[in-house]
């Protein structure tokens, strides 16, 4: 992924994986000279039964509460994945356990896993296929709900380990739910420090409607391309963010450091 980001021009990136940091070790190793990263993730929320992603940057690691909900979203997301995978089996699909864990390797268990899974397995042509009510897509037949932190709570406890919080793709309605107006205040309010505009899935309509919300509550505004590798196609660096939004972000943390190749 570093080498991906170097080759597609790009001076900082954020390594985000969802629910955990365990790749930032690996990457900061990899990390050429032209570029930056900024280490992070992705955090699983959910406010009125909806999934809410709240992308987190530079926080203290070994901060003891923040690494105690990580591990316990890894352990409920591997508890989850069973259960999806015994659903899929019930359904008549031949997907195994052994199969999805040597796909995720040392990654946190997430559906993308189960999904590629399918692929291997014939059940479905792409993995896109699997995100449907019809498989593990939200409220799906094989859906099964995962424990989530509330979205104003997981805010403070970053707080407290000193990073910054951005609501992730809050219009993408491949998603199964765009996040209202009336919640992106309510964050506001709660401390969120920016919101994700810039994204594939936002259309122009749709991202000029959030950038004139985050600048009346003075959040960053950024981008980003949520590279799944295989899942989404290589588009890492197809959206950034741009310098006076990333220094306001930067000026805001304080519980880790960029690091630099």
């Amino acid at each position: 992924m570093m080498r991906r980001a170097a080759a597609a021009g790009l001076d900082v990136i954020a390594l985000t994986d969802h629910d955990t940091v365990a790749g930032i070790a690996q990457a900061a190793a990899a990390l050429p000279p032209s570029l930056t990263l900024i280490p992070g993730m992705e955090l699983s929320c959910r406010r009125d039964e909806h999934s809410i992603h709240l992308l987190c940057y530079l926080f203290d690691p070994d901060h003891a509460a923040l690494a105690a909900q990580r591990r316990a979203l890894a352990e409920t997301r591997m508890d989850r994945a069973r259960a999806m995978v015994g659903r899929l089996a019930e359904l008549g699909a031949p997907v195994t356990w052994e199969q999805v864990r040597a796909i995720a390797g040392d990654a946190v268990i997430g559906r993308p896993h189960i999904a590629r899974a399918m692929v291997e397995s014939g059940v479905i042509a792409s993995a896109d296929q699997a995100f449907t009510p019809e498989w593990i897509g939200t409220g799906g037949r094989a859906y099964v709900h995962k424990y989530a932190l509330d979205p104003a709570e997981a805010i403070a406890l970053v707080h407290n380990a000193g990073g910054v919080t951005v609501l992730a793709h809050p219009f993408a309605v491949t998603r199964g739910w765009t996040v209202p107006e009336r919640l992106i205040t309510d964050l506001a309010s709660s401390g969120l420090d920016g919101v994700e505009v810039a994204h594939p899935d936002h259309d122009a309509e749709q991202r000029a409607e959030l950038a004139a919300l985050a600048r009346g509550h003075d959040l960053a505004v950024t981008g980003g391309s949520d590279d799944h590798g295989e899942l989404t196609g290589d588009r890492v660096g197809c959206e950034s963010t741009d310098a006076q939004d990333l220094e306001q972000l930067l000026a805001a943390a304080s519980g880790a450091q960029v690091i630099t190749g």
